[in-house]
């Protein structure tokens, strides 16, 4: 069953039971998903999922397109 609510954005990490089960299910704002038997589990995985969440910056456009290369 779907949660009706949650909360949107990069940041958000959210940890669900899974009716007629022992189980919990984590999922990362990635859309990634693991399943555990308990809570310690399931969140050492979402903080550590993956490594390099983190967003990049953005490379430099004048090292594109090769501005200012020595020919």
């Amino acid at each position: 069953m779907e949660p009706t609510r949650m909360l949107p954005g990069r940041e958000v990490l959210r940890v669900v039971w899974l009716p007629g089960s022992d189980l919990l299910q984590g999922t990362c704002h990635c859309g990634a998903t693991h399943l555990a038997e308990g809570p310690i589990e399931v969140w050492e995985w979402l903080l550590a999922h993956p490594i390099g969440h983190t967003m990049e910056p953005a490379p430099d456009p004048a090292a594109l397109s090769g501005a200012g290369a020595s020919r």
